[in-house]
């Protein structure tokens, strides 16, 4: 007979994960294995970070592409966004993840599209400095980006076919050309 497993903690989760050779996320007590992409994701990604690195160029924020690590204490999870913004200091001491991001964005897989928009969406809302939380859905050529407003709710801002998508929390706007660039239709 097995004994159970212990649940794992966010503070022994993170030596743990490091040492591994693919990467998982943590989500209330459990592990879960990361899968590879499409072509498409990973060039929508790219495209997203690349983008992003430029405009921001010059200001205290910084763009993260897939590698790095999202800690959310406030939800017991620790998740590795496709691209994330940052611009809070406190986060230049934690050079394995970020605890405060400005800006999440998820490109939409087929296996991960409901956790992006239904659990990881509500554990990122008790992020204090998140201000938008876009998704991409690339088959459909649309971006839906929620924005904090001045209130604390989430209001839905819709972009889709050939418009340019505002990320309003970083001031950067980014044309569906760059945005899709080498992306065919599958």
């Amino acid at each position: 007979m097995a004994l159970p497993q212990p649940k794992l903690t966010l503070d022994t989760f993170l030596p743990w994960e490091n040492e591994q050779t693919t990467r998982n996320f943590f989500y209330h007590g459990e592990v879960f294995a990361m899968v590879g992409v499409r072509q498409a994701h990973a060039h929508v990604t790219l495209n997203l970070g690349a983008t992003l690195k430029s405009a921001l160029r010059g200001t205290p924020c910084r763009a993260f592409v897939a590698d790095m690590k999202l800690r959310v204490d406030a939800a017991d999870a620790v998740f590795y966004p496709d691209v994330m913004v940052g611009c809070d200091p406190r986060d230049r001491a934690t050079p394995l993840y970020l605890s405060y991001p400005k800006l999440i964005i998820e490109v939409l897989s087929d296996s991960t599209a409901a956790f992006d928009r239904g659990d990881k969406f509500v554990a990122c809302r008790r992020i204090d400095t998140l201000e938008e939380y876009a998704l991409v859905d690339v088959d459909a050529r649309r971006v839906e980006s929620f924005r904090r407003n001045a209130e604390g709710l989430w209001v839905l801002h819709e972009f889709s076919g050939t418009q340019a998508v505002e990320f309003a929390s970083i001031g950067v706007i980014i044309d569906s050309d760059t945005l899709y660039e080498n992306v065919e239709a599958e």
